[in-house]
């Protein structure tokens, strides 16, 4: 199997990933070229021209034509070439919050947007939880706003958290833990994940959870 060229592919992020594709490929190749096999190949291709968008269109044909044990792998790694591909794009989200608010980050320009990736069953989230609230106090009133995404399995520990923990912005929840549908949709792998979404709508840190105050500031001020 050829390589892509690498002096195309210039970041590290980008480095991993096409780690994660060959890990799929070594897994799945067999004596006879299989359509799985084929997608990895117009993945490929598509990478060294830093085509993300058909690296992505052919690792989704890849998961849909692996057989069961792959697709795992190759849905993961559609997800992370998305994740990957998000940076200074605007985040497709849109759902009926667990208390039913409706929520559309289209709908949110103007404003600084925290997307938390989060569980109440994550140690590191709910150590994080005192900081984000200091800043949502801080900040809300000038236009600063957080949207939760819960990876939890249980809608009753999460309602019930978020009730006694005084968490007043609105949390995604549809019960699939890892599978949740904007966990798989950008890649999560690990939490807390904390993006950071501009006034004009797109996603600016992908690791916001490292000075968050000073960063929902500068934002705010821009």
């Amino acid at each position: 199997v050829g390589l892509p060229n690498y002096r195309k592919i210039n970041s590290m992020s980008k480095l991993m990933a096409l780690g994660a594709y060959l890990l799929i490929v070594s897994a799945c190749s067999t004596s006879e070229p299989s359509p799985t096999f084929a997608q990895y190949i117009a993945a490929q291709e598509a990478l060294a021209d830093d085509n993300f968008t058909g690296a992505q269109q052919a690792l989704k044909s890849m998961a849909d034509a692996a057989t069961e044990p792959l697709r795992p792998l190759a849905s993961a790694a559609a997800g992370k070439l998305k994740k990957m591909d998000a940076l200074g794009k605007p985040v497709k989200m849109a759902f009926k919050a667990v208390d039913g608010r409706q929520v559309d980050l289209g709908k949110l320009k103007g404003k600084v947007v925290l997307i938390d990736f989060w569980a109440t069953w994550c140690g590191p989230c709910i150590a994080e939880l005192p900081n984000v609230k200091k800043t949502y106090a801080k900040y809300h009133e000038k236009g600063f706003e957080i949207v939760g995404v819960s990876l939890d399995q249980s809608k009753d520990k999460l309602t019930d958290f978020v009730k006694e923990n005084d968490m007043p912005w609105p949390q995604h929840f549809d019960g699939l833990g890892w599978k949740n549908e904007f966990a798989v949709m950008y890649g999560i792998q690990g939490i807390p994940a904390m993006w950071l979404v501009d006034k004009d709508g797109n996603l600016v840190d992908m690791k916001a959870r490292s000075g968050l105050d000073a960063k929902v500031e500068k934002l705010l001020a821009e």
